[in-house]
C-alpha cells in the first residue's frame, strides 16, 4: 500500500484523500473481493487481480496525467491512516471539465458512519471552487437506498429513472438506475442561504 501521505488531494476532518498508484493493487481487489461492497454492481461478482493490474490503475493514472485534479481518489482514515474506498470525481466527457460524475465505494467497516457523505461534499466543494465544474452528476440502482441518500445529504437532486442493457442482470436490477445532479449555481445558492442563516440574530 501506498504512503496515504503521498499525493494528497485534500483532507477532511477525518479523511484523506490522495492519488492512487500501482502500489494499492491488493487494496483494490479486497475492496472489491467484498460480494456486499460489489453486490449493487456486479451482483457480488469481484473483480480480478489482473483487471485491477492491467485496466483499473492504468485508468486511474491516464486521468491523473491528463485532468490533474479529477480523478479516483484513494480515502484513508486520517486518525489511523487505514484505507477505507475510494472516491470518483471525474469528467463525463473526454477531455472537458465542466461536468463530472461522482462515485464512490468504501469497505463495510466504514458503512453507516457517514465517510462517503464528508467525501463526497469536500469533493463537491473543490470542484465547484476550483476545479472549473459547473455539474455534478452521480448514478446508482433505484434499489440502492444508502448510497441514495448519500446524494440527497449531499445536495443532490433527483433527476430521472432509466433503464439501460446490462450485460449481467443483477438483483434489483428490474427496477433501473437513478440520476441525481447538482450544479454549481444551485450549490453557491445553497452555500449563500446557509451563510445567511448563520449571520441571523
Amino acid at each position: 500500500m501506498s504512503d496515504p501521505g503521498e499525493s494528497v488531494h485534500l483532507t477532511t476532518e477525518r479523511l484523506v484523500l490522495r492519488r492512487f498508484t500501482p502500489a494499492d493493487v491488493d487494496e483494490l481487489v479486497d475492496l472489491d473481493g467484498d460480494p456486499e461492497v460489489m453486490r449493487h454492481l456486479t451482483g457480488g461478482r469481484p473483480s480480478s487481480r489482473q483487471w485491477v493490474e492491467d485496466t483499473l490503475i492504468p485508468c486511474y493514472l491516464e486521468h491523473y496525467r491528463r485532468y490533474g485534479d479529477l480523478g479516483w481518489w484513494a480515502a484513508h482514515e486520517r486518525a489511523g491512516g487505514d484505507f477505507l474506498g475510494w472516491f470518483e470525481f471525474r469528467p463525463t466527457r473526454d477531455g472537458e471539465r465542466d461536468e463530472v460524475e461522482l462515485g464512490y465505494r468504501l469497505r463495510r467497516a466504514a458503512w453507516g458512519r457517514g465517510y462517503a457523505t464528508e467525501g463526497v461534499r469536500a469533493l463537491v466543494r473543490r470542484g465547484f471552487t476550483g476545479s472549473g465544474v459547473e455539474r455534478v452528476v452521480a448514478y446508482t440502482m433505484t434499489v440502492n437506498a444508502a448510497s441514495r441518500r448519500v446524494m440527497e445529504k449531499s445536495g443532490l437532486s433527483f433527476v430521472r429513472t432509466f433503464h439501460e442493457d446490462h450485460p449481467e442482470t443483477i438483483p434489483g436490477s428490474e427496477h433501473g438506475d437513478v440520476e441525481y445532479a447538482l450544479t454549481a449555481g444551485q450549490w453557491r445558492a445553497r452555500e449563500a442561504g446557509a451563510g445567511s442563516a448563520i449571520l441571523e440574530p
